[in-house]
């Protein structure tokens, strides 16, 4: 890192619930819906949401097309007016360089950062790759610690360490569990916001442990906008029990290989996607279990009664 980066403060970020948007598709070819994903994008906006992540794990960027990836940009862009994370699937510098141009040309100011992921276990190699992506594009950054999308294990020490050296790194992404042992450990170490994800599988303790609010996909994000408001502003009770009505849907929905379907098919069922439809080789959506999804969807949408 240069004298002249370190002189620089770091540059906000809004803490709150930064909504993950699935891609929807239609048909058996699997087309970018972009009906859908308007409607989806503008259902976040009206519900309150911090921002968007868009092109993220959930919304399968890594099954998308380059001309797809820009497609969702531009719908999103014109569908809603909050600011923007988006995701970027390369590990590697120069395709994760191209990757960030090619957004920037397509949501211009509207991104806020582009989320990168932890692409070593050698804080060294992490520094340079994000030093070079920042270098090349300006764009300001959301680290992502997610070894089951990357394959890559960090430990804490190296993280904050690689953070620390970035003054570039606006806000970081903690989904190595267990998460609020990790958050706990980087909020007090470190001057960025800590996001919890894994579908706020762990959001009410991640909170506790200081976290900012999460960065995730769930199909009742109302949900998790009202517990990081109620934690905002009255604390754990009141955080606990916006959040107890939904913890059945929450956990049903991160069941491990076919939680992308799961989700999908709930956020189908709530009448925000028209196709739950997931890109092979993504599991499928299995209708064995359609009689636990729909009594989890009737008890969150009874202590949610204003969503559809």
């Amino acid at each position: 890192m240069t004298g002249q980066q370190t002189a620089f403060a770091r540059r906000s970020f809004t803490p709150g619930v930064w909504g993950v948007l699935a891609t929807p598709f239609q048909g058996s070819t699997f087309d970018v819906d972009v009906d859908s994903l308007a409607m989806l994008a503008e259902h976040y906006e009206a519900i309150g949401a911090t921002g968007l992540t868009v092109l993220g794990v959930f919304g399968e960027a890594a099954a998308l097309s380059a001309p797809e990836r820009e497609l969702v940009l531009e719908i999103v862009t014109e569908s809603t007016t909050l600011p923007l994370v988006v995701g970027i699937s390369a590990l590697a510098t120069q395709p994760a360089i191209e990757e960030v141009l090619v957004a920037q040309a397509a949501a211009a100011d509207r991104i806020a950062a582009v989320m990168v992921q932890v692409n070593s276990a050698n804080p060294r190699v992490v520094t340079h790759h994000l030093q070079a992506i920042h270098e090349a594009t300006g764009a300001f950054i959301v680290l992502q610690d997610y070894p089951l999308a990357s394959g890559v294990s960090i430990p804490t020490p190296a993280l904050i360490s690689v953070v620390s050296s970035c003054a570039f790194v606006t806000a970081l992404k903690a989904e190595a569990p267990p998460t609020p042992v990790a958050i706990a450990v980087l909020s007090a170490a470190l001057d960025v916001p800590v996001f919890g994800g894994l579908g706020g599988q762990g959001l009410l303790d991640e909170l506790v442990s200081g976290a900012a609010g999460a960065m995730t996909g769930f199909s009742y994000p109302e949900a998790l906008i009202a517990c990081v408001k109620a934690w905002t502003s009255s604390g754990y009770e009141a955080a606990r029990d916006a959040l107890l009505p939904v913890l059945p849907l929450i956990n049903f929905e991160q069941q491990a290989r076919i939680a992308l379907a799961l989700r999908k098919e709930c956020f189908r069922q709530r009448g925000l996607i028209k196709e739950s439809g997931v890109r092979p080789p993504a599991a499928e959506y299995p209708e064995s279990l359609r009689a636990s999804m729909l009594i989890h969807l009737r008890e969150a949408a009874a202590a949610y009664p204003g969503s559809n």
